[in-house]
């Protein structure tokens, strides 16, 4: 069954990252506040925008839009989340949420592992790096990615951890939330696999922009 993809944008750093790398063909576009100025300035008009609009001068017309009060308790792409998922969007490529503010990108990062945990594909796309997070489950990487990739496993131990296709090799290792032993492994060119039998892992990797993002897979 195919993904139904939700497109968010938020104001972190975006580079010189290129739109075409996700086209918007078959998803809906979010703008989370001040994502909606690099969409403006690719001459993108957004599905929808969210929150408390902090980070615009004008509000702009005739888009849907969700008004959040500036005292709110979630991210304004907490918010653009919870919009996608009420839309039954079951996969999220997020722009512009690494870099900028490391507080906001640090909870960029949670949301996309509530989401594994919820069973859902989540990715965090820039220019320099991407990430994704995997929970009793794999990613799996086409053939061509090359750089750096490294894993950690957040909220406690995870268990049952494999990596295949890369540098150096993992086979039912158990990895901790508190030792770096997953940074700075490296793609051989060769098709890679990241796996965990139980436990979540965050999954950090170079570029690659050019290429296919990695297959999820959850086990049952």
């Amino acid at each position: 069954m195919d993904k139904k993809i939700c497109y968010i944008f938020g104001a972190g750093e975006y580079d010189d990252i290129n739109f075409e790398f996700a086209n918007g063909k078959n998803g809906f576009i979010i703008a989370a506040d001040g994502g909606y100025k690099w969409l403006e300035s690719k001459g993108i008009k957004p599905g929808l925008l969210v929150g408390d609009m902090d980070s615009l001068e004008v509000v702009p017309e005739k888009i849907e839009t969700v008004k959040m009060e500036p005292e709110k308790d979630d991210t304004d792409m907490a918010i653009a989340i919870s919009e996608g998922l009420k839309r039954g969007y079951d996969c999220f490529y997020i722009f512009g949420g690494l870099g900028g503010r490391l507080d906001h990108t640090i909870g960029n990062i949670q949301q996309i592992i509530r989401l594994s945990r919820m069973g859902i594909q989540a990715f965090l796309i820039s220019q320099r790096f991407s990430a994704t997070a995997i929970h009793n489950g794999e990613a799996v990487f086409p053939h061509g990615y090359t750089g750096y990739l490294s894993v950690f496993a957040y909220g406690g131990m995870a268990t049952g951890v494999c990596e295949e296709g890369l540098k150096y090799l993992l086979d039912d290792a158990s990895l901790y939330d508190d030792v770096p032993l997953g940074v700075s492994n490296e793609f051989t060119g060769s098709g890679a696999r990241v796996s965990v039998e139980s436990g979540t892992l965050l999954i950090i990797w170079q570029q690659n922009l050019d290429k296919n993002l990695p297959e999820l897979r959850w086990y049952k």
